[in-house]
């Protein structure tokens, strides 16, 4: 078994931001770090207990995804097949929707195709379209028959929590939503023409950079690198690329604002001398007028120097 997302663990305190989000998306995220979190500290447990897979790990992904884990007209668990017992039936308008199937973190369902296989023959003698089967860290959603196709082109969806970045991880699981299982097959199509495409473009020598700035456009929102700008706009919020673009809300809707808002989020990613160096900076900033061109002049200076990317919303 793969060794546990440090990379989340460790920038945990950001993500958790997002627990307390509208998004459904953010609640993911933040089931996930939560996840991560109980396999770092009880590897061992979840390694050779099933039921503390299931009621520690299972379901709170379950319960971010929208469920009602304890209540038996959404989830109903021991579901009585021909042959055998799902651990988990998921219901929506009084009809299952799809088993979910448990395994221990010791088990490898990716590797190990019985799991699976057990899986589709509850779904197939009742006729349920969709099986989950998970370890709790390693999750994988099948469509459970087509004719003329084997088990394993009808997976569609695998997630591993351990070793996929967070929010990557919550976009796959949100498939597995109450609100949006019954279009698992679809939004998996999306999803994995998304993935086809990006990869294509950077083979056509695309930069990942340019690909995200296109991706991250909503409609009706002008984004614009900071050294494209003349130095007079107004801002609305800020942008930098670090491992995945971060927003930065300003404190004032001007050059300043962004650049006192750069500065923060580099103080607060610093150490030692370099950090107090920088929120030295901020602090005298905060208090002296500085002209818009000279703030953007810095700002410019600031994103060659220190190799940033930083863009603003007008």
């Amino acid at each position: 078994m793969a060794e546990t997302n440090l990379g989340a663990l460790k920038s945990a305190p950001e993500l958790g931001k997002f627990e307390n989000s509208s998004s459904d998306v953010g609640s993911i995220v933040g089931s996930i770090v939560r996840v991560l979190k109980k396999i770092n500290a009880h590897r061992k447990l979840y390694e050779t207990n099933e039921e503390a897979v299931k009621q520690h790990l299972i379901g709170e992904i379950m319960r971010a995804l929208g469920w009602e884990w304890d209540n038996p007209e959404e989830v109903r668990p021991e579901s009585r097949t021909e042959e055998g017992r799902a651990d988990y039936a998921l219901i929506l308008g009084g009809e299952i929707v799809a088993y979910v199937e448990a395994k221990n973190l010791g088990v490898n369902i990716e590797k190990r195709e019985e799991p699976l296989r057990q899986l589709a023959k509850y779904c197939f003698n009742t006729g349920v379209r969709y099986g989950i089967l998970t370890n709790g860290a390693v999750w994988i959603g099948v469509k459970a028959f087509e004719v003329g196709s084997s088990l394993r082109e009808r997976t569609l969806v695998k997630v591993n929590l351990l070793n996929e970045p967070p929010m990557k991880a919550a976009l796959k699981l949100s498939l597995f939503s109450k609100s949006r299982i019954l279009e698992m097959e679809r939004i998996s199509s999306l999803l994995k023409a998304l993935e086809l495409s990006f990869m294509g473009l950077i083979k056509e020598g695309y930069p990942r950079e340019a690909l995200f700035e296109y991706l991250k456009v909503d409609s009706g929102k002008r984004i614009v690198p900071i050294h494209l700008l003349e130095g007079h706009e107004s801002p609305k919020v800020a942008y930098v690329y670090d491992n995945g673009w971060k927003l930065l809300p300003l404190p004032e809707r001007t050059m300043k604002g962004v650049l006192l808002a750069v500065l923060l989020y580099m103080g607060q990613k610093a150490f030692g001398d370099e950090k107090r160096e920088i929120m030295a900076a901020y602090e005298q900033l905060k208090r002296i007028p500085l002209e818009q061109k000279k703030a953007h002049e810095i700002l410019v200076r600031l994103e060659e120097e220190k190799k940033l990317n930083i863009s603003v919303e007008l």
